[in-house]
């Protein structure tokens, strides 16, 4: 159920964010999912990749500094209150949210949220539980 994340630090100029994709794309890797939250100084790229391992290796190989996380992604009706569903489940069961970002899936009438708590093994239980669908890493990377 889990899904691998790389986060990518990136100082904050003209460009850098395109040295990451021009990497990956020549790589032949496929972005399925990222955010970006910037300071003045530097900024975070958080990516889902066809192949985290892969990203991984060719990123720092272009000198740049490279984490792994493991995060969730669950799918949520695209509604009004969709996301409130989820949110309000996670904080009845005294789960927090360190961060998320969202994607709608093109031509259907879902959303995709990518979570990142702090006690990943109990958000599982809590979402599936509510009745939530938390979709396996594999379906993420292979689309």
């Amino acid at each position: 159920m889990k899904v691998e994340q790389i986060s990518v630090f990136l100082e904050n100029k003209a460009g850098r964010l395109a040295e990451v994709t021009n990497a990956l794309a020549d790589a032949g890797i496929n972005l399925r999912a990222l955010s970006l939250a910037d300071t003045s100084d530097f900024g975070i790229l958080r990516l889902i990749v066809a192949d985290h391992e892969k990203a991984k290796q060719v990123l720092k190989d272009k000198g740049f500094t490279v984490g792994r996380t493991t995060v969730l992604a669950v799918e949520v009706p695209d509604k009004p209150g969709g996301l409130n569903d989820i949110l309000q489940t996670l904080s009845d069961n005294k789960v927090n949210v360190e961060y998320m970002y969202a994607y709608v899936q093109p031509g259907g009438n879902s959303a995709v949220l990518i979570f990142r708590f702090d006690r990943t093994d109990q958000a599982i239980e809590v979402l599936q539980q509510g009745g939530f669908n938390v979709i396996p890493g594999e379906k993420l990377y292979n689309g």
